[in-house]
């Protein structure tokens, strides 16, 4: 595979001293970028990110939770380029935006819904634990046999959040070329696919998908599903191993996280 990789600087945030706004934005993605060698609690993909975006890029972050991605995104793409964070819990969402202003991410536009295969009105189950939510294990209820392995939690509670699709999202924002989408919806990652086949058929952009079987099957998908569908499109599955992307030629239990490129 040979990387689409970005480009010497961030357009704008080159050529003299940076603002300390834009210090502060790509100090945390540095930051996260470090983390992602060395803490478990940042997933090793983020540091292979960088490959796939370019200054100027749109980008979406669907099911952002408090912004791993997004931040890191919003570093690469600088200010002439766009980071849709999508999070459909009020909460995250909240912190998104406070984070965004604080970091000087103007750059990032938060969305608080959820996206799917159809635009609707939607319902979140959050679980908790020891009393507080946890907030990257919540899921749209729709179209579910069950809690799969949220059963693990004693409770839940329901949190509406509206619906809609990738491609409405791309259209309503005037997005003429998206650029990467990162995806981590909890099993639901067919639905947003279903959402988004026009983005797919024309924008073509590199896909970063969380595909894990216990969450996919409470949505009757599996694994090889979701890696048939991509095929239709000319998509070709990679993970990240030993610091770069791995050409693979199936999705596997060992592995959360894959990238889908044409």
């Amino acid at each position: 595979m040979t990387p689409r990789r970005s480009g010497s600087g961030h357009d704008g945030w080159s050529g003299g001293a940076l603002a300390p706004s834009a210090w502060r934005a790509s100090g945390a993605a540095a930051a996260l970028t470090w983390s992602a060698r060395r803490m478990t609690w940042v997933e090793d993909e983020v540091a292979g990110v960088a490959e796939f975006v370019r200054p100027g890029d749109v980008c979406l972050d669907i099911g952002a939770e408090y912004g791993l991605y997004t931040w890191v995104l919003s570093a690469l793409v600088g200010p002439s380029g766009r980071v849709h964070s999508v999070e459909p819990l009020p909460g995250p969402a909240r912190w998104l935006r406070a984070a965004s202003r604080v970091l000087g991410s103007g750059n990032v536009t938060v969305h608080r819904n959820a996206l799917g295969a159809r635009a609707g009105h939607g319902e979140l189950s959050l679980p908790r634990r020891w009393g507080l939510p946890v907030h990257g294990r919540a899921y749209l209820v729709e179209g579910t046999d069950g809690p799969g392995p949220n059963a693990e939690f004693s409770t839940a509670r329901s949190v509406p959040a509206p619906v809609r699709t990738l491609d409405e999202l791309v259209r309503s924002e005037g997005i003429e070329k998206v650029g990467f989408v990162k995806a981590d919806v909890e099993g639901a990652e067919s639905g947003v696919l279903d959402g988004a086949h026009q983005t797919l058929l024309t924008h073509r952009p590199p896909l970063l998908l969380e595909v894990e079987d216990r969450h996919l099957r409470k949505y009757g998908a599996r694994p090889r599903d979701v890696l048939r569908r991509l095929q239709t499109y000319g998509y070709r599955p990679h993970r990240w191993r030993a610091g770069r992307w791995v050409d693979v030629p199936q999705v596997g239990d060992d592995c959360r996280n894959y990238l889908f490129t044409i």
